[in-house]
């Protein structure tokens, strides 16, 4: 379910615009993204690699679900910085079995940047938590192990499918590896949420939209890049 929801995320009744608003704690880091830094610093190339499931696309083939958004809003800022962002889906996998090959994977990709989107199968197939955590902390070593700067991103808000699965659990645990292993947190739950308690997103509605899909999409595009430009510690004077 979680899976394809902002694939056909509702429509807002008014279908106004987003602010894309978010509280400034949500965006910001006290883990660092030193590679990142480095290339950013050097006016080099940066590889970028998002490892997520199908949340990470959208149904159309224009550009914009929130990776090529994200590449697009990353070489306006850093005009100097060849950008380039992919996407690796693997869908249906449980954290633990995408952790397996996430080390040859970064060997082979060679990104400067890994951000890996995780949780939701976790969820719906209510893997023990202690296990899920246990595959995320693999996952993420096998990328520092294997020289690139990582940000984990955990699973999306849906007000409607809130009672029927346990986020909590993998949210908090997915929240532990982070802190012991040094990596930033995308708190793309939290940042949802956010929108959809201000009104910017009813995403309870059983209204479908695609281009509502868009919106949220470039949302997640945008605030991602704050993020990210904050864990760089990436100054005004290196942005556009």
């Amino acid at each position: 379910m979680l899976t394809g929801f902002m694939a056909v995320v509702p429509a807002r009744a008014e279908d106004a615009p987003a602010t894309c608003e978010v509280p400034a704690y949500l965006l910001s880091s006290e883990s660092a993204l030193p590679k990142v830094a480095e290339v950013v610093k050097k006016g080099g190339k940066l590889d970028v690699l998002v490892v997520g499931s199908r949340s990470s696309t959208i149904n159309t083939s224009d550009g914009t679900a929130y990776p090529s958004r994200l590449q697009a809003i990353l070489r306006e800022k850093l005009p100097g910085v060849n950008v380039n962002i992919g996407v690796e889906l693997q869908i249906k996998k449980t954290a633990e079995e995408v952790a397996a090959g996430l080390g040859k994977l970064a060997e082979e990709r060679k990104p400067t940047l890994v951000i890996w989107q995780t949780g939701t199968v976790d969820a719906l197939r209510s893997i023990d938590p202690d296990d899920f955590r246990v595959g995320v902390d693999d996952g993420v070593a096998a990328l520092q192990s294997a020289g690139t700067d990582v940000i984990l991103m955990n699973l999306q808000y849906s007000p409607r499918t809130e009672t029927m699965i346990s986020a909590a659990p993998y949210i908090d645990n997915m929240r532990v590896v982070a802190q012991q292993r040094d990596v930033p947190l995308f708190d793309r739950f939290a940042v949802m949420r956010h929108w959809n308690e201000s009104g910017d997103f009813d995403l309870f509605s059983a209204t479908h939209g695609v281009e509502l899909a868009k919106r949220v999409h470039d949302c997640l595009g945008r605030a991602l890049s704050k993020f990210l430009i904050d864990a760089a510690h990436i100054g005004p004077a290196q942005q556009n």
